[in-house]
């Protein structure tokens, strides 16, 4: 078995942790904003975000949701960040079943 084809797959499965996405942000951000060539402080503009926040964010992943947004929204990832949520996720047909019997609920109850 080609050991290289495995470690991928298994790559797939490791579970990340919130620093690890963030900083997984944050570098997907800052090659999005040098593709289109633009500076930190152009966008700094663009999204009425402080400039200090954008350095903060490339190099920590550290951001508020708010900034986060108006960076998407410059860079034109609008309907991206906007539909983040909107498709249900499942990984067991259980939790398929219960997705849809709890559609169009407004609020959840703890199990009893």
């Amino acid at each position: 078995m080609d050991t290289d084809n495995m470690l991928s797959v298994l790559d797939n499965y490791t579970i990340e942790t919130a620093d690890d996405i963030a900083l997984k942000l944050a570098e997907d951000f800052r090659f999005r904003r040098i593709e289109k060539s633009m500076t930190r402080e152009e966008v700094a503009e663009l999204a009425n975000v402080a400039l200090s926040n954008i350095v903060r964010f490339e190099q920590k992943g550290l951001i508020s949701l708010k900034n986060l947004i108006a960076l998407a929204i410059a860079l034109g990832y609008t309907s991206e960040i906007k539909n983040l949520f909107s498709t249900p996720k499942y990984t067991t047909m259980e939790e398929l079943t219960l997705i849809r019997k709890n559609a169009g609920k407004k609020k959840a109850y703890r199990k009893s």
